[in-house]
């Protein structure tokens, strides 16, 4: 199980190591206080000696030992690999917003430093919490393609917007014809066609031959001749086309280089996926391999959170609450953890409320009482949390009768 709630007996050594980009601030104590002066060593192989001697002056015969190292991006995982194999098991893991907290009840919440998260650090793992390392090495690689892939995205579509402005201002009107009723999408064969011959006769009109032969995939005499209509109909190209045109094929074939490694990495998450619990719920309708990996490579291990609500919380999508006495507010989401997460959650809602009936019917229902499009797939990312959870522990597919007649019986 990932969550230790053990309190740590006061002989044990707490090494807490707050992680940076190139020293890292670490701290050694027991039950009667620091042990040492707070140091900062190297993010290398001569800090993690340093921190091994110190280790090996002050822990004695039989003495416990555990390392409680801030999980911060990725700044974490080389110290966190490294000493998990010199010492099996003795690391724990803390999120940013655990060592915040803690921060907090130490009355220091409002100032970060290295030394006071590493004081939260200690206080934290005193108290027996954290993550052990090893339920979470065997998705870290799953993430890692995650997270690219989710970068490489959000690049092609800058390049896509860049790739429709140029043509534009090449071929004025051509890219979005009016009441955008059939407007050029750059991703499939017609868009490619059409950008490649932009970039080869510097925005002069093609020939439907012309469009055909430089069309990638498949592409039918009709739509060529409809956009070659179209081309002939639009404003002559500017005065410095030619230049223009080379422009557009340096950014056409960056573009084609982001597709091509965005289908590579498509490939690779399918093998990653694969490997972990989060295959199960490529079985959702409407899920597939790219949704269940995002939600399950910042959802894995599942044993982490002790129910769906800390699940659902974690994503940030449950809304804020005030409860002191007898007030009781209720605010808008919160907004915390992981934004891929939540993002990865809010995906799996509305291709379960697309292609599965109880989620459709569910939407439908909240719309009838006056929810916006966004509020009614928020409140079905609740109900998707704790399917996906559900699934995530008991490794069971999905089967949409038993889940309507679930449904039914509990009168939701």
């Amino acid at each position: 199980m990932s969550v230790l709630q053990v309190a740590l007996d006061a002989a044990t050594l707490v090494v807490a190591v707050d992680p940076g980009k190139v020293l890292n601030r670490v701290w050694v104590s027991d039950g009667s206080g620091l042990l040492a002066d707070p140091v900062s060593v190297p993010v290398s192989r001569d800090g993690v000696a340093g921190v091994e001697q110190v280790v090996a002056a002050h822990r004695g015969n039989g003495r416990g030992l555990v390392f409680a190292v801030e999980a911060t991006g990725s700044l974490h995982r080389a110290w966190a690999l490294e000493l998990e194999r010199r010492y099996p098991g003795a690391v724990r893991l803390f999120a940013p917003s655990e060592t915040k907290a803690a921060r907090v009840q130490l009355g220091s919440g409002r100032f970060k430093t290295d030394d006071r998260d590493c004081a939260a650090l200690t206080y934290l793992a005193r108290q027996g919490a954290g993550r052990v390392l090893v339920d979470e090495v065997e998705v870290e690689a799953l993430r890692a393609v995650v997270r690219h892939r989710r970068g490489l995205v959000a690049d092609r579509k800058v390049a896509q917007q860049r790739l429709h402005d140029q043509l534009n201002n090449l071929v004025p009107g051509l890219s979005a014809p009016a009441g955008h009723g059939r407007s050029l999408a750059v991703e499939r064969p017609s868009g490619q066609a059409v950008l490649a011959c932009a970039a080869a006769f510097a925005g002069r009109a093609p020939s439907v031959r012309s469009l055909l032969a430089r069309s990638p995939g498949r592409l039918t005499k009709a739509d060529a001749q409809y956009w070659v209509q179209r081309w002939r109909g639009c404003l002559a190209p500017p005065a410095d086309a030619e230049h223009r045109a080379q422009r557009l094929a340096k950014d056409l074939a960056r573009f084609r280089m982001l597709c091509a490694d965005i289908a590579a990495l498509d490939g690779e998450i399918a093998q990653l996926l694969a490997g972990t619990d989060g295959q199960i719920l490529t079985s959702l309708p409407g899920v597939a391999v790219v949704r269940a990996a995002a939600f399950a490579a910042h959802s894995l291990p599942i044993e982490r959170f002790p129910d769906a609500e800390h699940l659902y919380s974690a994503t940030g999508l449950a809304p804020a609450l005030y409860q002191s006495a007898t007030l009781h507010r209720r605010g808008r989401i919160s907004r915390q953890g992981l934004a891929e997460h939540r993002d990865a959650l809010m995906g799996i809602a509305w291709g379960l409320s697309v292609f599965s009936p109880s989620f459709a019917q569910r939407d439908r229902e909240y719309r009838a009482r006056g929810m916006r499009p966004i509020q009614a797939r928020v409140a079905l990312a609740r109900h998707a949390c704790r399917l996906t959870y559900r699934m995530l522990k008991t490794q069971q597919p999905f089967d949409e009768q038993a889940y309507c007649r679930g449904r039914l019986s509990r009168g939701r």
